[in-house]
């Protein structure tokens, strides 16, 4: 049961964020960690595709990605490319390692607005196909920041 307060709606982390510098590198090592194969890597499309924001400017940079999806959980490993961004951001600060925690949830929008009111600023959005993405600098309650995934809805 979710506890009246959680104003997400939603207490199920769906995935783990992991910024790294070699994406193809690491995709690699995880793959033998886990016994798996190795999945395809992407880009994140142009700003024009995207609507990306950071720091409620368009977004520049892009990012490689690699999805491990597990029964329970994704891995996300994401390699910042082409500009300024929060990967970016956060890969000059503290190094590789865990970007984010992730979760579905159904109004990402009114999400992001009761969490600016408590003190949960947006750092950076976009779109991609199917859904849309909200990353909120919890450092300092949570300690990590946390990304709000706006898409299957149906299935929340």
């Amino acid at each position: 049961m979710i506890g009246k307060k959680n104003i997400l709606g939603s207490n199920v982390i769906t995935q783990i964020g992991i910024v790294v510098r070699d994406i193809d590198k690491s995709a690699a090592e995880y793959a033998d960690f886990f016994g798996v194969k190795k999945p395809g890597i992407s880009i994140t499309g142009p700003v024009e595709e995207t609507h990306g924001e950071y720091n409620g400017k368009p977004l520049e940079g892009k990012a490689k990605l690699a999805f491990f999806r597990f029964k329970n959980i994704t891995i996300e490993l994401i390699e910042p490319v082409d500009g300024p961004s929060t990967w970016q951001e956060y890969l000059n600060a503290h190094g590789e390692g865990v970007h984010h925690i992730a979760l579905n949830v159904r109004d990402s929008k009114g999400k992001v607005e009761a969490l600016d009111k408590k003190g949960i600023p947006l750092i950076q959005r976009g779109d991609f196909k199917g859904g849309d993405y909200s990353y909120l600098d919890a450092s300092g309650p949570l300690k990590v920041i946390i990304e709000l995934l706006g898409h299957d809805v149906k299935k929340l």
